[in-house]
């Protein structure tokens, strides 16, 4: 390239004029108008001149006729109107070289210096033309419409980062910072940047953000967000990562709320049975409000009669309407310490559909003839009418279980069936279940519930019988339904006389998964034939399917063919997979919490494995497993039980250190 050639070339998004003082293999060196000598490879000069400057006239002189000859390329820059040229030239869809679009642009002779104003032209404004070398190319209607928004979205997640960042800082420094309505958004990316991560898609714009508020990224934003009052220093993180709402849409509250104000007569027709006259009994938790399965006794010659009934619910919840796709959504209902977020509104679940003391409801009720041994001589499932007449809770059952003759015969029935079904290898893992409770003030209690204390166990085995039974129904129907099925375990550690705690905690590795399908098939740990689940409808979105499949039978329902029976399954296991975990998580998080303020404590602990670098033993008051380093315990193995003191723990880090005493 000759020397004095003007030349010119982009430098962080300016375009420089310049001069070629010599050229050396590929590169080239130029002084800028700007009074700067730089070198350049060939490729990265953007316009070329067919002017030349003679170099012999001085380097001031040079860097005057640089700068003058900038300031006449912009003014010729600004004679010209891209979107006007656009307008005539989109149509053609073609390339249009340098010099013809100066052409178009500018009357007469065609300079350096017209060329030069078209590449600049074109380089400020990348809205209407994309460009090659020394062409360009009218972009499309639909392109000019999509890089405009971009634009405008660029233009505005600067103004947000910018913006943003500088409310945070003064946030952080104030003592009560609120968020006004303009900054709602800054706090959305905020959530989204700390829930997701780089999952988020608001993740680099948070990043940005963070960064120039000098927010610390890892624990900065929830701090921040607690700080505003956004969330609660206890927040329930993963809620917000399932999508999880408590409340329900307004269509849903609207459909439920016309089901309630419907004139329904909860009478026996010639689809249902009359058993008002049954001594009904339900057994629930003290704090229960939604009933959905009840119980009932009668003497027989040769032993007894049992009934269990469980809440017609499918007879208000239409397939396919609001609520039903909402709960199909949802899956089941959520229990956690803090909060219980339902499958079906209140004013169904706990009105409505309950099985409420002293009224009339629509049920499924499975009958069984039960021998004195608790063998099903005879069984039958049909659509009945009943009224409960005594509402029990656990605690008062366990209270008069002696001394009550139906309850005590309940309790009978079901030690006898659970032999049963033990002597069918069932496994009957006897682990304790942690109650976490929160009162209005935020205080925590937490105590263990015994799963085998006479209210709960009669309970858990007549609901049982109950599955099984309609499971056998369906099978003998030869009706496909959403059964359950489990393989024999892959280890059996306890058999059927029980075992320790650290054979039951252990034996869970060993189980095997429980599949859903169409087919009937044995289900290994419950000992039985056959397994479906039932009595939940209110609480759980395939026990609901399975109800309507039992009314399909008895012409009160469409039958699900097996497609949708596969679909349903599909989608509420999706869902149960992260109910599951929210549920455990919660659970653990307030039991951390709870421990957070025992520190320095000495609890008992059991060895459950020796790892690598470490032992890992279970707390045994709150079955939540902690570590100890491997050379702070050198005469401890499994299986022994031994004291620890609890050293730090931090629920929302879900963290648990303790240390051998």
């Amino acid at each position: 390239m000759e020397t004095g050639t003007i030349v010119e070339y982009v430098d962080r998004r300016e375009i420089i004029c310049a001069v070629v003082l010599g050229q050396k293999n590929n590169k080239v060196r130029l002084l800028t108008e700007h009074n700067r000598e730089v070198s350049h490879g060939e490729k990265r000069l953007a316009h070329i001149d067919g002017q030349r400057l003679d170099p012999q006239i001085g380097r001031d002189a040079l860097v005057r006729k640089l700068h003058a000859t900038g300031l006449r390329r912009k003014q010729f820059q600004n004679q010209i109107d891209v979107e006007a040229l656009w307008d005539v030239l989109h149509t053609e869809a073609t390339w249009i070289d340098l010099n013809t679009m100066a052409q178009f642009c500018f009357d007469g002779e065609i300079s350096s210096d017209h060329t030069s104003a078209v590449m600049r032209a074109m380089f400020e404004d990348r809205l209407y033309f994309r460009f090659d070398t020394d062409r360009f190319f009218p972009n499309s209607p639909e392109q000019v419409a999509r890089i405009a928004a971009q634009a405008a979205e660029d233009a505005r997640k600067s103004h947000i980062i910018e913006d943003g960042s500088r409310w945070i800082r003064q946030a952080m420094e104030s003592e009560r910072p609120s968020v006004p309505p303009d900054k709602e958004e800054v706090v959305e990316i905020l959530k989204s940047f700390y829930l997701f991560a780089k999952d988020s898609p608001h993740y680099k714009t948070g990043r940005e953000i963070l960064t120039r508020s000098d927010l610390e990224p890892k624990d900065g934003p929830f701090q921040l967000l607690v700080k505003l009052g956004v969330w609660d220093e206890n927040e329930n993180l993963n809620l917000h990562r399932f999508g999880i709402s408590a409340s329900f849409p307004p269509a849903v509250v609207e459909a439920s709320e016309h089901l309630i104000c419907q004139d329904i007569n909860m009478k026996p027709d010639m689809g249902r049975k009359d058993l008002t006259h049954l001594s009904t009994i339900t057994i629930d938790g003290q704090g229960t409000l939604d009933f959905d399965d009840a119980i009932s006794i009668e003497p027989r010659e040769g032993g007894h009669r049992l009934w269990i009934h469980i809440a017609d619910v499918s007879h208000f919840l239409k397939k396919g309407n609001a609520v039903d796709e909402e709960a199909m959504a949802r899956a089941s209902s959520i229990y956690m310490p803090d909060r219980r977020i339902p499958m079906l509104p209140p004013s169904l679940a706990e009105g409505l559909c309950s099985l409420k003391e002293g009224e009339d409801r629509f049920a499924i009720s499975i009958m069984a003839d039960l021998d004195d041994s608790a063998n099903v001589v005879a069984f039958n499932v049909f659509p009945s009418v009943i009224r409960v007449k005594r509402q029990l809770t656990y605690y008062n059952a366990n209270l008069i279980v002696r001394e009550d003759p139906e309850l005590s015969i309940i309790y009978d029935l079901a030690r006898k069936f659970r032999k049963i079904r033990l002597n069918g290898d069932a496994l009957q893992l006897i682990l304790p279940e942690m109650n976490v409770w929160i009162d209005d003030d935020g205080e925590i209690s937490v105590t263990q519930i015994n799963r085998e204390s006479p209210g709960r166990f009669m309970v858990s085995e007549c609901m049982i019988m109950a599955n099984w039974l309609a499971a056998r129904f369906f099978r003998d129907h030869g009706q496909p339904t959403i059964y359950r099925s489990q393989l024999p375990p892959r280890d059996r550690l306890i058999n059927k006389n029980g075992g320790s705690l650290y054979q039951n905690w252990m034996q869970r590795r060993f189980l095997s998964r429980v599949v859903l399908g169409v087919d009937p098939e044995p289900h290994a740990g419950l000992g039985l034939d056959t397994y479906i689940t039932l009595t939940s409808p209110l609480r759980k979105y395939l026990d609901l399917a399975t109800q309507r499949q039992i009314k399909g039978l008895f012409g009160l329902e469409d039958l699900y063919s097996e497609e949708d029976l596969t679909f349903i399954t599909q989608a509420v296991k999706e869902s149960m997979s992260y109910i599951t975990v929210l549920q455990q998580e919660r659970t653990r998080y307030w039991i951390l919490k709870y421990l957070e303020r025992l520190s320095g404590n000495r609890e008992e602990a059991l060895v459950i494995e020796k790892r690598r670098q470490k032992y890992v033993v279970l707390l045994t008051n709150y079955m939540i497993e902690s570590f100890i380093p491997l050379n702070a315990a050198i005469d401890i193995k499994p299986q022994d039980t031994i004291m620890v003191k609890i050293e730090q723990v931090n629920a929302r880090s879900d963290t648990l250190t303790v240390s051998l005493v």
